[in-house]
């Protein structure tokens, strides 16, 4: 091999080594807030830092991906709905609604995030619109007290309170339940529902679910409820001003 040629060959792989730190060293920047925040997403954050060392996305993927840094999506379910009830079940009126601004569709569900040992529920308001988290509370049973605290934070919470508003949920006991409705009616705000077991039909709470579990790793740990509920407030105030939305970009 020409000489000048093996050198040069040195020099390029040290550089691109170089740039890998670099890029794994941003990286780790952000996931020490965020573990499992996704390529995309980091790309997103970091696209800026990226362009001044010349990674891309497809560059991005690649070193993590050499770097077994690639997040593997988790997949868990259990059944919070109990939707065999007495209570009035709603029509689903947003199944062809386009969202246009914040607060024209709050979406509510329940999640598991406990164990055995440590059972635990978390009750989440989301708006349709932004994907914030208006309300939210952990506790441990499925009675419908819960729901309601998240939905009375979501109020307190809510910033444009002369514009109608329609609140969507599965027809789980919590959110048929008369003090449930109550409430919504003298907000006067709409009652929508899902008419099947079909999570598409809730999907932006599915989402939101499935991002404070898998990303922030809710559910991983078997904390007492004390402590579930400071790892959850601070996974959604992160997840409420740190993390990007791709959807809303």
């Amino acid at each position: 091999m020409n000489r000048q040629v093996y050198y040069r060959s040195i020099k390029s792989k040290k550089h691109k080594q170089l740039i890998a730190l670099q890029v794994i060293d941003l990286v780790y920047s952000i996931r020490n807030l965020m573990p499992r925040l996704g390529t995309r997403k980091l790309y997103h954050m970091l696209r800026f830092e990226l362009g001044k060392i010349n990674v891309g996305r497809d560059k991005l993927f690649k070193i993590l991906k050499v770097n077994n840094m690639l997040i593997t999506p988790k997949k868990s379910y259990h059944i919070t709905t109990d939707s065999h009830h007495r209570f009035r079940k709603h029509k689903n009126i947003v199944s062809n609604l386009e969202f246009e601004h914040p607060e024209q569709v709050w979406v509510s569900d329940i999640t598991y995030t406990g164990n055995r040992k440590n059972p635990s529920y978390l009750a989440l308001v989301t708006d349709a619109y932004s994907k914030r988290i208006m309300g939210y509370d952990v506790s441990a049973s499925l009675e419908m007290e819960g729901s309601i605290r998240a939905l009375e934070m979501a109020f307190k919470n809510r910033n444009y309170r002369d514009r109608p508003l329609i609140h969507h949920s599965d027809r789980g006991l919590q959110y048929c339940s008369n003090e449930y409705q109550k409430i919504l009616k003298n907000k006067f705000v709409s009652t929508s529902m899902t008419e099947k077991y079909d999570p598409y039909e809730n999907a932006i709470a599915e989402r939101v679910n499935g991002v404070l579990k898998q990303e922030f790793s809710i559910a991983a740990y078997n904390n007492d409820l004390s402590t579930k509920k400071k790892l959850v407030k601070d996974a959604i105030n992160i997840y409420n001003t740190v993390r990007p939305h791709l959807s809303n970009q």
